[in-house]
């Protein structure tokens, strides 16, 4: 395990690099920020003077090792958003948010997409499977922020059973959990139908039936599992989706402030230091993610070898 962290870890650090480094290029070469810092009535001149500021007059090779240099003591520059805050710190602020939405939405899958998949595994292609796997189907084509618009719509404007924005989290964060959970939660079932179905259908199954096992410890114990490591996969990466871009649409639609709805906020007003640490955060915790994803498999299945 720890040969394995150990190589992991710089293979990290350089995916990381090569994030921070392509969003540093296209900030630089998208956009003029200072437009948005200064007022329209500002000169030529007061607009030069910024530029010189943020050292944005200098050749880009000079800001491409100074901004190497800040990243190093984890130093991003001060958001031109939120004035007078440095951008990771920002980015802190907002964080808390996000985890918040996406655990959430991510436990409300979990709860949802097993029972799910193992009623429709039951009976393949019988009525239960085929509703199941139509309303599966449902919440895959559906557009997030066309289902966030409808559940606002239904339950805030309509019955005002919730709210939008920041609040107590029983009328606050059950929508946009609930509209970041669903389409996960169709992918989850089907990938959960599936495996049990083969896991079932297999050999050791039949084995451990005819030895008298109770159908309950077989599926429990055993067949479930096994079908873990396929599910633990899927479910980070719909985790890694939502942190690294539908919490974007969800905190939009529902007015919740996470790093995705200041993400937007951000590149609306090409705050571009604020840009490179949102992304900067969000890839450390995607590879630390990943690390943490194989890992588990080891827990699951003690045969697995990390390599």
């Amino acid at each position: 395990m720890g040969r394995y962290l150990l190589k992991r870890l710089p293979q990290g650090m350089v995916v990381i690099f090569g994030v921070t480094v392509f969003v540093f290029i296209v900030t630089r070469v998208v956009g003029d920020p200072v437009k948005f810092m200064l007022p329209l009535s500002a000169t030529a001149e007061q607009r030069a003077a910024q530029r010189h500021v943020m050292g944005l007059d200098r050749p880009i090779l000079a800001q491409f090792w100074s901004f190497l240099g800040d990243v190093i003591h984890l130093d991003f520059g001060t958001s031109t958003y939120v004035r007078g805050k440095a951008a990771l710190s920002v980015v802190f602020d907002y964080l808390p948010r996000t985890l918040q939405l996406v655990a959430a939405g991510m436990v409300l899958a979990v709860v949802l997409s097993i029972p799910l998949g193992l009623l429709a595994s039951r009976k393949p292609g019988g009525a239960l499977d085929r509703a199941l796997t139509s309303l599966s189907l449902v919440g895959l084509s559906m557009p997030q922020f066309f289902l966030g618009s409808v559940l606002v719509i239904a339950f805030t404007v309509k019955l005002q059973w919730f709210q939008t924005g920041v609040g107590p989290l029983h009328r606050h964060l059950v929508l946009p959990a609930v509209c970041l959970a669903l389409p996960a939660v169709g992918r989850l079932a089907m990938l959960v139908r599936s495996s049990m179905i083969d896991e079932l259908n297999s050999q050791y199954v039949k084995v451990l039936k005819a030895k008298g096992m109770p159908a309950r410890r077989i599926l429990a114990v055993h067949a479930l599992r096994n079908a873990g490591i396929p599910y633990v996969t899927l479910l980070g990466w719909e985790i890694i989706r939502a942190l690294a871009g539908f919490t974007v649409v969800v905190e939009s639609v529902f007015a919740w402030p996470g790093i995705g709805f200041m993400a937007k906020q951000a590149i609306a007003q090409q705050d571009f230091y604020l840009i490179q640490a949102i992304v900067f955060v969000v890839a450390v915790m995607v590879v630390v993610l990943n690390i943490l994803i194989d890992v588990s498999y080891k827990l699951l299945d003690p045969r697995v070898t990390l390599r």
